[in-house]
């Protein structure tokens, strides 16, 4: 891993990136913005054909890739399958950007209580301790740097999506203690907080999805974070305003406001 000088902006070149959530959406994206020649990629996914075609794309710009087929649900079968890729190749850039995005359903009056259990788990508890994983081994070399995929709805207590919002918040205190942590030992973390995205998890929000942004261009500001090493991306930018909007609002008016946001969501499809 290096971080080199071209054309007058720096350019942040790791020699092996390891991705979670790689077969579609923004993982899939920073997969093929990453694959050139001289580059292994490590490509994490639950849909082995969608994967694949990833890893296809990948190879096609150059790129040496190597695939698995993981639930990160299974957090132990995670972290030893991190430690296994690792042996065989030190991973310079983690990207956790694996998640599931799951709302109360519309007649419904609570979330189930299955489903909590499972957001809580592959979107805080295995990236966190995958990211904790990846630190211990990039520590050791004094280099790395390790992406959290979170969400903008991390600072809102939204009603219809207690298990999400709840995760996702979590993995954002995470981040940030994960960095403080590291931050003399040569290793960065990086925290994104995206609002809607054009995902398959976000097709299924039949609502109303302001400021949408494309994948790819969601992709790219990830990137240009990483090499800025910046703590945390917020984006689109309107978000952040939200986020200080949140905080400041007496409680009442936050609770009144957040009772009265509607959201419909479509069943996950089963793989």
């Amino acid at each position: 891993m290096a971080k080199t000088h071209q054309d007058g902006e720096i350019r942040f070149d790791p020699a092996t990136v390891l991705i979670t959530g790689a077969s579609s959406g923004i993982g899939a994206e920073l997969a093929r913005f990453y694959a050139r020649s001289g580059r292994r990629l490590v490509l994490w996914g639950r849909d082995p054909a969608r994967l694949e075609q990833v890893a296809r794309d990948c190879r096609t710009m150059g790129a040496t890739v190597a695939t698995r087929e993981l639930n990160l649900a299974d957090g132990a079968a995670a972290i030893a399958a991190f430690r296994a890729d690792d042996d065989a190749y030190p991973v310079d850039l983690l990207i956790l950007a694996a998640g599931l995005g799951d709302m109360r359903q519309q007649a419904a009056l609570t979330e189930r209580a299955e489903t909590v259990l499972e957001l809580g788990l592959v979107n805080f508890a295995t990236p966190a301790a995958l990211a904790t994983a990846g630190a211990e081994r990039m520590v050791g070399r004094r280099r790395g740097h390790i992406v959290l995929l979170g969400s903008v709805a991390a600072f809102h207590a939204l009603p219809f999506a207690a298990g999400y919002s709840g995760s996702k918040a979590g993995l954002a205190r995470f981040a940030e203690a994960l960095r403080n942590g590291l931050l003399e030992h040569g290793v960065g973390v990086t925290l994104v907080s995206p609002g809607f995205v054009d995902t398959p998890m976000s097709r299924r929000v039949s609502s109303t999805k302001p400021f949408l942004q494309s994948a790819p261009q969601a992709a790219r500001l990830i990137a240009r974070a990483v090499e800025e090493e910046r703590p945390h991306l917020i984006f689109p930018r309107i978000f952040a305003g939200l986020r200080l909007l949140d905080i400041v609002l007496p409680r009442p008016i936050r609770d009144f406001v957040l009772r009265r946001l509607k959201a419909e969501q479509a069943p996950r499809p089963t793989i």
